[in-house]
């Protein structure tokens, strides 16, 4: 089945664009923690904590000790242009 919103790519120079402004460069700079990631797409923490569980977010990031940080843009492209999908974690 197609999925309806197919036609939706999100390009780096439209990433770059979201963060020209200053205000928003200075709150969610181009590596986030995981409460910066889960301001920037406005949802629960437990989320980016599940999601990067389940390997939903591998390649956008890395653990350093006990945190996480998130590459902002791959985790951009990943989520607009890719879609969290469990079957791509296998």
């Amino acid at each position: 089945m197609k999925r309806k919103d197919a036609g939706l790519k999100l390009t780096k120079l439209e990433i770059a664009a979201a963060f020209g402004d200053s205000n928003w460069a200075a709150a969610y700079p181009p590596v986030l923690s995981a409460l910066q990631l889960s301001a920037m797409l406005q949802i629960p923490l437990s989320t980016i904590y599940a999601w990067s569980s389940r390997g939903l977010l591998r390649g956008c990031g890395r653990r350093i000790g006990k945190h996480l940080r998130f590459f902002r843009d791959r985790v951009l492209l990943r989520i607009f242009n890719e879609g969290l999908d469990d079957r791509d974690s296998a």
